[in-house]
C-alpha cells in the first residue's frame, strides 16, 4: 500500500505539474510578467476541474445513495461546474458578474425543486434538496477557489498550494505507517496518527519553503507558516470526507475497479484535502502576496 501511495502520488503530481505548466505557457502566465497583461487564463485547469467534478459527483452520489437519499447527478454536476467556473467565466467580462452567480444559484434551486416534484413528489423534499445543495457547495463552491488562486495569483502559487497539501498527505501517510502509534482521530480514521500529523506539517513546511525560494512567491517566514497550517488543515479536510464515508459505511468513495487509484481510492479521496483548504489558501495568498 505504501509503495502504491508513493508511486501513484508521484505520477499524479507529475502529470498535474505538466498540465499546469502547459496551461501557463498557453495563456502566457509563465512568459508575461504582469498578471494584468495575461489573456484568458487557466483554460486547461478549468477543463481539468470540470472532469474532476464530474467524476467526484458520481462518487458522492453513490455515497449519498447508501443513506437512501437521491442526488440528481446531472443537475448537481451542472450546478457545480457553473459555480466552480465562475472565476474563469468572469474573464469574459461583466456578463458573468457576481450577481449572475446568484442567478445561477436561484436557477439551480428552481430546477432542483422541479426535479424533486416530478420524480418523487413531496417525499423526501428537504432531505433530497438539502443533499443536492450540499453537493454543489462541496464540489462547486469550494473548488472554485482553486481557479481563484490560479487566475488571481498565478501558476506557481497554485502549484505551491497543491504540492504542500498533497506532499503533506503523503508525508502523513508515510510517517504514520512507519512510526504511528498514537491515534489522531480514531472515531473517524483508524489510520491517522499524531506522528503522521507531525510528518504532514514538517513535510508541508519544507515544500512551502522550497517553492517560495525557487519561485519567489512569498517571504520564507510566511512560507513556513503556510506549510505548517496547510499541512495540518489538509489532514482535517481529509477527515471531513471520512465522516461521509463512515456515515455511508464505505472505505473508499469509488466503486471498486471503476475510478479507484491504487493507494488512494476514488477521485473524491484524492481531492478531498484540497477542497476545504482552497478557500483558506486563497485568503492566505490575498494577505501574503
Amino acid at each position: 500500500m505504501l509503495k502504491h501511495r508513493l508511486l501513484f502520488g508521484t505520477l499524479m503530481t507529475t502529470v498535474l505539474t505538466v498540465i499546469a505548466v502547459f496551461d501557463g505557457w498557453l495563456d502566457g502566465s509563465i512568459t508575461i510578467t504582469s498578471v494584468d497583461d495575461w489573456s484568458v487564463k487557466a483554460t486547461i485547469v478549468f477543463l481539468l476541474l470540470v472532469l474532476v467534478i464530474m467524476l467526484a459527483q458520481i462518487e458522492l452520489s453513490r455515497l449519498v445513495a447508501k443513506k437512501g437519499l437521491r442526488v440528481f447527478t446531472i443537475l448537481s454536476t451542472a450546478g457545480s461546474i457553473m459555480i466552480a467556473g465562475s472565476w474563469y467565466l468572469r474573464q469574459a467580462g461583466d456578463i458573468y458578474s457576481k450577481n449572475l452567480i446568484l442567478g445561477v444559484f436561484a436557477g439551480f434551486l428552481i430546477a432542483l425543486l422541479s426535479c424533486q416534484y416530478l420524480r418523487y413528489g413531496y417525499s423526501g423534499v428537504l432531505a433530497n434538496c438539502g443533499v443536492n445543495c450540499f453537493c454543489v457547495f462541496y464540489l462547486g463552491v469550494l473548488s472554485s477557489f482553486v481557479l481563484g488562486v490560479r487566475i488571481e495569483f498565478g501558476l506557481w502559487p497554485l502549484l505551491m498550494f497543491v504540492y504542500v497539501v498533497k506532499s503533506a498527505d503523503i508525508g502523513a501517510y508515510t510517517i504514520g505507517k512507519l512510526f504511528g502509534n498514537h491515534r489522531f482521530c480514531p472515531g473517524l480514521s483508524k489510520g491517522k496518527s499524531w506522528e503522521g500529523v507531525i510528518g504532514a506539517v514538517v513535510t508541508g513546511a519544507a515544500v512551502a519553503v522550497i517553492f517560495s525560494k525557487i519561485f519567489d512567491i512569498m517571504l520564507w517566514q510566511s512560507a513556513v507558516v503556510f506549510g505548517l497550517c496547510f499541512g495540518f488543515l489538509g489532514q482535517l479536510s481529509d477527515l471531513v470526507e471520512s465522516m461521509m464515508k463512515r456515515d455511508a459505511q464505505e472505505k473508499d468513495s469509488a466503486r471498486p475497479g471503476v475510478t479507484g487509484v491504487p493507494g488512494f481510492g476514488g477521485v473524491l479521496d484524492i481531492v478531498d484535502s484540497l477542497l476545504l483548504t482552497a478557500p483558506l489558501a486563497y485568503l492566505f495568498f490575498t494577505f501574503s502576496i
